[in-house]
């Protein structure tokens, strides 16, 4: 069954509720699917269909859905379903949408729940967004490290219904200071009567609860986690960070990375929801300033408009001279932006990529200008196949080293590389390589060289 056929289904199902008819209709679908097939129907419409599935259903279906559209049912909710729906969820997807709530909305659904959920929620909304904080969840088991294998297990087989996941477990102290971790396959393996303490892992990989969630993707990552412990300025565990977790934000990250390397300001909801007046206004900013970036391309043309008159046969290469440039720069810029995102190269290299990008760059140009020398001898003549070879390798090596060199720049500054995308190298390299290439023609064809 496709999803059009599904959403079929479900506005009959809407049209005449039938709660055991929608149940049955999951029994072969992944609640996944339901809700995509929710994204087009009303959040009344959508509202009135979860409320057939059973609350762990529910809440299921919930945490599929992107959280714009999470806040849009949630707002036509009753209150007392919507609090029943926060004692259901995640921790840390019951924050998230906690922040999205208006403030009659919190006030609504706090006094649903109980005390130590209302002090959760408040806590884990209270952390920035895109920190460790703000992604982390509250739902993990813990162990302490004089317990026995046997009293370990019998703890996690009466919390794990609660928890997020037990494959990894976390040893803390009283004052819930991290002391070591330790698998669950660790603890079936191990004897009945041996001690935590001797099973735990102490040196343990964790994340501070202000790092940037980036980061987080990027250590998960690294060291194939299935979760990393998240502590406190005091080294106190307040959280655990799940792999599906740390996947959806650096899918969010390379989405904002995507958008940013088009030169549009960051969407901050889905591309197919997001308003006509907002796209426009994401990017515009962007246009305005390239445009006017263009200009400095039109006043080097101008700067050189007798020589041009003089010898008409350059303007015939200046859309490839200039194009050639940014297509070299695009390309460094792509690599480096990629590559300081994934941690690959770090600024202390920035020297020996120089180096290497000055080689690279070197021979691309070279090749490049004997590919168009020959056309050039054909349109002009021996000066201009000289001035078109002469340009395409400088206007490729600079284009290049400006590529490679811009995302270092924004990121010694702390801006995102990504702002170093193709269109701003492009608009600065055509400036650049429109100088360079009528400054050769003007060096070579009005006797500054002769031949």
């Amino acid at each position: 069954m496709d999803k059009a056929e599904l959403q079929r289904q479900l506005e009959q199902i809407a049209s005449h509720p039938d709660k055991h008819a929608l149940r049955a209709l999951l029994a072969h679908r992944h609640i996944a699917d339901l809700s995509d097939a929710l994204a087009s129907f009303t959040p009344e419409n959508a509202a009135k269909l979860l409320d057939l599935l059973t609350l762990h259903d529910h809440a299921e279906a919930f945490s599929y859905m992107p959280e714009e559209r999470q806040a849009e049912i949630a707002s036509v909710m009753p209150r007392n379903d919507l609090a029943a729906l926060f004692s259901q969820m995640e921790s840390d997807e019951r924050a998230d949408l906690y922040n999205r709530l208006t403030e009659d909305q919190r006030h609504a659904v706090l006094p649903g729940l109980a005390q130590a959920e209302r002090e959760d929620v408040r806590r884990l909304a209270s952390y920035p967004e895109k920190t460790a904080g703000a992604l982390m969840t509250s739902d993990y088991a813990t162990l302490r490290a004089h317990w026995t294998v046997k009293k370990a297990l019998l703890r996690i087989r009466l919390e794990a219904p609660d928890k997020e996941t037990i494959y990894q477990v976390y040893v803390v102290d009283k004052d819930r200071t991290l002391r070591g971790t330790l698998s669950l396959k660790q603890l079936i393996l191990a004897h009945p009567e041996a001690s935590i303490a001797d099973l735990m892992l102490t040196d343990v990989v964790s994340v501070d609860v202000q790092e940037d969630q980036e980061k987080v993707a990027e250590v998960i990552r690294h060291y194939d986690l299935l979760a990393v412990p998240v502590l406190d300025n005091e080294q106190k565990l307040v959280g655990i960070i799940t792999y599906d977790d740390a996947m959806d934000a650096a899918v969010e990250e390379a989405t904002e990375d995507a958008q940013k390397s088009a030169s549009v300001a960051t969407l901050g909801s889905s591309f197919k929801d997001i308003s006509l007046g907002q796209l426009y206004l994401k990017r515009i900013g962007w246009l305005l300033l390239l445009v006017f970036g263009a200009l400095f391309s039109g006043a080097g043309i101008a700067f050189f408009e007798d020589i041009i008159a003089q010898q008409v046969a350059l303007v015939f290469f200046l859309p490839l001279l200039v194009g050639s440039g940014g297509n070299a720069g695009s390309q460094a810029a792509a690599l480096m932006i990629r590559a300081l995102a994934t941690g690959e190269v770090q600024m202390r290299d920035w020297l020996t990529l120089v180096g290497r990008e000055i080689l690279v760059a070197g021979a691309l140009g070279l090749t490049l200008a004997v590919a168009v020398s020959a056309l050039g001898w054909l349109r002009g003549g021996p000066e201009v196949a000289i001035t078109v070879a002469a340009a395409m390798v400088c206007v490729v090596l600079t284009g290049s080293l400006i590529g490679l060199c811009l995302p270092f720049v924004l990121s010694k500054i702390k801006l995102d590389p990504a702002t170093a995308s193709g269109p701003l190298v492009t608009t600065i390299v055509d400036a650049t390589g429109v100088i360079i290439y009528l400054g050769f023609a003007s060096l070579i064809l009005t006797g500054g060289i002769n031949f």
